[in-house]
């Protein structure tokens, strides 16, 4: 059968599927297509239930866990760093009220955590990697970054006011930030879907074992990155976290969803439960 596995065309999701997509992991019976789009785009496409296995955020997630199941694996924890708030000026970093940010996505998870850093700011959903040329034109008063903006915006003359991760880190006493994961459909069944799962842990695998071609592979989707910029930006986001949430990965899950619910901006609790 075929399956269509969507993911955003960004360095660390790529690198996650090299095993896929070098034809090095495979399940005899099982042919796989992959579709890439922005984070916020997939976020759309899960409520359709467009794709069997799909790349979301967390915060998308939350609203979703009648069509999708999470995996085990996938995920992109920010272990104290995440996404970035950034303006070209001075702002305060204790108070956001009047501050208009570009965002890119309200279903983002970095929409929901800066949302729980500070409710009380205004905002402009603007494409991901437009958001930098929108602080530097004035259209608003600071970018929240995600992707390569995240190491790439000191050189781009932009200063950080917050980095979500460093502030959920310090905060939760050493918690990583959950940013997204990757889901299955449901009506897949239990079997195939844990088949369907073990194939892609097997991919994540297989990238980290073979670091250097996952990474030389991967170095296509960053948009401009250097080879040393994307090994540093893939570790940030493929990791042991990845292959497995592990203990600490579970419990930075369930923290963030509680906080979330209980802070009014998700609408029901969130079982953090696996395929």
């Amino acid at each position: 059968m075929k399956i269509t596995v969507a993911h955003s065309p960004d360095s660390d999701d790529a690198f996650m599927f090299f095993g896929l997509a070098s034809g090095a992991v495979q399940v005899p019976g099982i042919e796989v297509d992959q579709v890439l789009s922005d984070i916020e785009t997939l976020n759309r496409a899960a409520f359709e239930g467009r794709y069997e296995v799909t790349a979301v955020s967390f915060h998308a997630y939350a609203h979703l866990l009648d069509k999708y199941a999470l995996l085990p694996h996938g995920s992109s924890m920010g272990d104290n760093y995440g996404p970035i708030l950034v303006s070209t000026r001075p702002l305060p970093s204790d108070s956001l009220k009047g501050v208009k940010v570009g965002v890119p996505g309200l279903l983002t998870t970095a929409f929901l955590a800066l949302k729980m850093y500070d409710p009380d700011f205004e905002y402009e959903v603007i494409p991901f990697d437009e958001i930098q040329q929108a602080v530097l034109e004035g259209r608003v008063d600071a970018g929240l970054l995600i992707h390569e903006g995240q190491l790439t915006y000191e050189a781009e003359g932009f200063r950080k006011i917050v980095d979500l991760g460093e502030w959920w880190f310090e905060r939760t006493g050493g918690l990583p930030l959950p940013l997204g994961g990757n889901i299955i459909r449901r009506d897949m069944g239990p079997e195939l879907m844990r088949t369907v799962s073990t194939m892609l842990h097997d991919s994540i695998a297989y990238a980290l074992n073979n670091r250097e071609a996952g990474v030389q592979y991967a170095q296509q989707f960053g948009r401009g990155l250097d080879q040393k910029d994307t090994d540093t930006f893939v570790g940030m986001y493929v990791n042991a976290l990845t292959l497995d949430y592990g203990a600490r990965g579970r419990a930075a899950l369930e923290r963030f969803f509680d906080e979330a619910f209980e802070k009014g901006l998700i609408p029901d609790r969130v079982p953090v439960e696996f395929v």
